[in-house]
């Protein structure tokens, strides 16, 4: 059975991505996965949100940084499709990208935090919290390139190891209600339970809410009636995509014409159109 936009708990990626778009929020959370205290983040809003290509959930990139110019990826997962390293991989690979300019020296990269919230145990070791970095395996000494991969686990059972705080975030991230909150004694999870719950009295985000999931409904149905093939439209929206964001960001409403269109053929045709042209710009011009 469906939950209502009330009863959603932080897990859903609606949800949090309607959250972390508030960059009061944003922060509050990157402190308490970080464990230490930050200065106010910036969040771009126009990665957030966004109709997944198989229409069977909503897809979430949160990019943020803050004043002491760092980069944070936050996204959450509910489903473990083996992915996830590369995944990190690729997100790490677009921020760099972004954030340095033409000509700038490569000094110039910003510090990188990719971190995945997931629902599963991504590793299978049962931790709360895995942290990689790179480093050297003949001396064991990081390589300083300032990038760091967190994925974080609700499935973890290791809770001498990690702070309580965290430990409650996660649990909050499953169960994000009142009688929960009450059984908690840190101010930052009760902070964010006031703004989850003011965000829950939004008519216009619960509006949008049903919207998308009318929408995910009738695309999955109207693909199924029709013999379309998702894996095929999945795998030739993703490509259209990745072909472009080797041009810089995609604009939002880009991307949702992107990942609404059901028609192969078209999908085919705007793919070829990627591959041949060189800026975004060129691309929504021919398309």
């Amino acid at each position: 059975m469906e939950k209502s936009f009330q009863e959603l708990d932080l897990s859903n990626a609606f949800l949090f991505a309607a959250a972390l778009e508030d960059p009061e929020t944003c922060r509050l959370v990157l402190e308490i996965i970080l464990g230490e205290k930050l200065p106010p983040v910036n969040v771009h809003a126009e990665h957030s949100i966004l109709i997944s290509s198989d229409f069977r959930s909503v897809r979430l990139d949160i990019y943020a940084n803050d004043e002491i110019e760092v980069n944070y990826n936050v996204e959450a997962q509910n489903k473990n499709e083996g992915n996830l390293p590369k995944r990190s991989r690729y997100h790490q690979a677009e921020m760099d990208v972004s954030s340095l300019k033409p000509g700038q020296d490569f000094n110039d990269l910003k510090p990188g935090y990719v971190i995945f919230i997931c629902t599963f145990d991504p590793f299978g070791k049962k931790l709360y919290r895995y942290t990689f970095e790179e480093r050297c395996l003949e001396r064991d000494f990081p390589l300083g390139d300032e990038t760091k991969k967190i994925f974080l686990s609700t499935r973890g059972e290791n809770r001498d190891e990690v702070p309580e705080e965290l430990i409650h975030f996660l649990e909050y991230m499953e169960n994000s209600t009142d009688a929960y909150v009450a059984t908690v004694t840190e101010q930052s999870i009760n902070k964010l339970h006031n703004k989850i719950s003011k965000l829950k009295k939004e008519r216009d985000l619960e509006a949008r809410y049903m919207t998308f999931e009318e929408l995910l409904r009738s695309r999955e149905k109207d693909g199924i009636s029709q013999g379309i093939s998702q894996g095929i439209v999945q795998g030739k929206v993703e490509d259209i995509l990745e072909l472009l964001e080797d041009y810089g960001s995609v604009p939002e409403q880009l991307t949702e014409k992107i990942l609404a269109q059901q028609d192969v053929e078209i999908l085919k045709k705007w793919h070829k159109l990627a591959a041949k042209v060189t800026s975004i710009e060129e691309f929504i011009e021919k398309m």
